[in-house]
């Protein structure tokens, strides 16, 4: 996957928004505010940080060799994944972005998931 899917891909959930709070090379998309995923525009390969739930951290781990823990995050909670070689398919990648908009979506206020709800 390149930057351009991944980046339609998280474009496409709703209350998502893109933005750029550490620098200008590290795009963060969030929904409601909450991070769900980062990457670096300027990092060769192409990787990005997704959350997932801590039970299924060490199975993704130990199943591609291009997930790796979360570079700079919470190595519980976070993986490093590498997009564009060819290891994962293309419906695993978009699985591991769904889960984690989704972990993020299931940790936010009850206030918060009921503007998601109204979007």
């Amino acid at each position: 996957m390149d930057i351009e899917t991944f980046r339609d891909h998280c474009l496409d959930k709703k209350g998502v928004t893109e933005e750029f709070p550490f620098d200008s090379d590290t795009l963060v998309f969030k929904v409601m505010g909450k991070m769900f995923a980062l990457t670096s525009l300027t990092f060769t390969p192409f990787r990005v940080n997704l959350k997932m739930e801590e039970s299924l951290v060490p199975e993704y781990r130990e199943k591609y060799a291009d997930v790796e823990p979360g570079y700079h995050m919470n190595k519980r909670l976070w993986n490093s994944v590498y997009m564009d070689s060819g290891a994962i398919s293309g419906k695993d990648l978009r699985w591991m972005i769904d889960h984690s908009y989704d972990q993020v979506v299931k940790g936010l206020t009850n206030k918060l998931k009921k503007e998601l709800e109204l979007l």
